[in-house]
């Protein structure tokens, strides 16, 4: 059964750094690109950063470039979002993803807020 366990989210003050953590198990991690995605109060759910298997040449929507970074630890089948130069805007329910074999992997979500 596959399994997308999401932590790290908390409030946080403007400026202000998080790193979320998604601990994965009930497939084979190394072989899945792996997504963070958020959703806002209102708002549709979208992508933030997507890494490869190889972790290699990560992707980022605009508004996240060059304030987060996507990594991965393949021994530890987890992935991480370090939040730098977070911003109101930020706040958010940030949830982990995988596809494979024609299907959607969510887990259950962390929220983020970026407030004074």
């Amino acid at each position: 059964q596959v399994q997308l366990v999401e932590s790290g989210g908390a409030l946080v003050q403007p400026g202000g750094s998080l790193r979320l953590s998604c601990a994965a198990s009930g497939f084979t991690f190394s072989r899945y690109a792996m997504n963070w995605y958020r959703q806002a109060p209102g708002k549709e759910r979208e992508l933030v950063a997507r890494i490869f298997t190889s972790g290699r040449l990560p992707v980022y929507v605009d508004f996240v470039r060059g304030r987060f970074t996507i990594s991965r630890d393949n021994a530890k089948n987890t992935v991480f979002l370090q939040m730098n130069g977070l911003k109101p805007e930020d706040t958010a329910v940030y949830y982990c993803n995988t596809y494979f074999n024609g299907a959607d992997y969510w887990g259950q979500g962390t929220q983020v807020i970026v407030s004074s």
